[in-house]
């Protein structure tokens, strides 16, 4: 197998004269979608803090004046500003305002659910002003109207994006294992990454090194890492903008805290999990969220579980082996989804168009309902509100024949929610959903769990995070799927 040395950081005259032109153009539709992002934003967040605006001034402010605590000039517009903060944290939060990476429906889904936790704060804000709960309708129909109008404000912006701003062209540069799988996900997206080449790093030094020139932007697929890094080097001297699939190395540094001992930059790289302060919080929250949500969900598990045992006469609770922290083996609850004895042919992942899910169960497994029952072994502690999703362990066994790092994702207590099943989807690749938890488990922070937790509620509308596997696939491992980058 050759190696490929290290490029040679020079440019030939004609290709520097290409770029340049292109860089311009490049730079043109950059500043241009810049410009209509940063827009778009600013019509929004106008848009919001008018609309409460006029229910202050209207409504509340009166009645807070008769009573005597009312502001003065600037105190009313003070209110208004807190107001707009609370909306600018929540959908920067929930990714409300990645309308050049995320699809329409995402979007919307995050600016509603961003303006309806802002409506709450505004109107608790407002209840502690006047010391007095005013009716919620004001605030009820002030939600509506501006969701119907992100409504629009979205599938404007999606219109105005997809013409004025041409998608991100890539050069793939890949090394032993074919990036089929990845352009398949890029050709679902073409309004915003379009691959346009694709080079193996065996093509030779010469080759690579006109093909990166000749493209703004690069994409480098699963690359040894001497290889990436030389390629990451040349494409940062030629100023080239790179997306780059991420090694467990580059995760496992992102969670590395910085020791300035002496002037040389040092990082570390803590053992995995969560430390005893975090693993406290993390359980004492676990058990008042669990009670409190078998209190609220209790009549609905309650029809639910009628709906179940009608349907067929069978079982309502699934009880299944899961594996959880430290590889603990454990019995998770569910409602049963599909028919009894479903896996007389031994354990297998669900197919896209799966015979075996009874209807109540496909409605309950679209919304993710079908979950609720493992408050109880959140309560009891076999898991966590948010963490790796639990494993069975003969699927764990399979995933690590192809990715021995797989057992990474035990350095915690399994999750009800997380992750990778919030950014990735139920038919998403082992070694994807290694990196997507270990991305958790390096980066957590309690704040990062309980935008999780509110993101949960987004995922309960996205029907592609519950697409099954293939028809020919028992558990997430792909035919052509070859080991795991290292």
């Amino acid at each position: 197998m050759r190696i490929v040395w290290p490029f040679i950081m020079v440019s030939r005259p004609g290709l520097g004269k290409l770029v340049k032109k292109k860089d311009i153009l490049t730079m043109n539709n950059e500043i241009r979608g810049a410009l209509l992002k940063y827009l778009g934003y600013l019509i929004l967040i106008a848009f919001q803090g008018i609309s409460f605006g006029y229910v202050w001034f209207v409504i509340f402010a009166p009645y807070i004046e008769e009573i005597g605590r009312g502001f003065y000039f600037w105190g009313n517009y003070a209110v208004i500003g807190v107001y707009v903060l609370f909306t600018v944290f929540f959908t920067k939060n929930f990714d409300g305002y990645k309308i050049e990476t995320l699809k329409t429906r995402n979007t919307l889904l995050s600016n509603v659910l961003a303006i309806f936790c802002a409506n709450v704060l505004g109107y608790i804000q407002v209840a502690l002003i006047s010391v007095y709960f005013f009716s919620m309708l004001p605030m009820l129909i002030l939600v509506a109207v501006q969701w119907l109008f992100v409504l629009l404000w979205c599938i404007m912006m999606r219109l105005l994006y997809t013409r004025l701003v041409p998608p991100t062209k890539l050069l793939v540069v890949f090394g032993e294992h074919d990036p089929k799988d990845l352009v398949e996900k890029t050709s679902k997206i073409k309004n915003k990454l379009h691959v346009i080449s694709r080079i193996s790093i065996y093509a030779g030094g010469k080759a690579l090194e006109e093909a990166v020139l000749k493209h703004k932007s690069i994409l480098l697929y699963d690359l040894p890492s001497d290889q990436r890094s030389a390629i990451l080097k040349f494409c940062y001297y030629h100023k080239k903008s790179v997306f780059l699939t991420p090694k467990l190395s580059d995760i496992m540094i992102r969670g590395a805290k910085e020791r300035n001992y002496f002037d040389t930059p040092m990082m570390e790289v803590q053992k995995s999990g969560l430390s005893i302060e975090d693993r406290i919080v993390k359980r004492v929250s676990d058990v008042i969220m669990a009670i409190i949500a078998i209190v609220i969900s209790s009549p609905f598990m309650l029809i639910f579980g009628m709906c179940i045992k009608l349907y067929d006469r069978g079982c309502v609770f699934y009880l299944q082996e899961r594996m959880t922290v430290d590889g603990k083996l454990f019995r998770m609850i569910k409602f049963r989804s599909m028919r009894e004895n479903a896996e007389v042919e031994g354990a297998q992942l669900a197919k896209r168009s799966d015979s075996r899910i009874t209807p109540i169960g496909k409605f309950l497994r679209t919304t993710h309902l079908d979950e609720l029952p493992q408050i109880f072994n959140i309560l009891k502690g076999d898991m966590s509100f948010v963490g790796p999703r639990p494993e069975r362990a003969e699927i764990a066994k399979e995933y690590e024949k192809h990715v021995p790092e797989f057992g990474y994702r035990l350095s915690v207590k399994a999750g009800l929610t997380g992750y990778a099943q919030i950014y990735g989807k139920y038919n998403t690749t082992p070694y994807d959903k290694l990196r997507l938890d270990l991305k958790y488990i390096e980066e957590y922070s309690y704040l990062l769990d309980i935008k999780l937790l509110f993101m949960t509620f987004k995922v309960m509308f996205q029907s592609e995070n519950t697409e099954g596997v293939q028809e020919e696939q028992k558990t997430a491992v792909r035919r052509n799927q070859k080991g795991n980058q290292k």
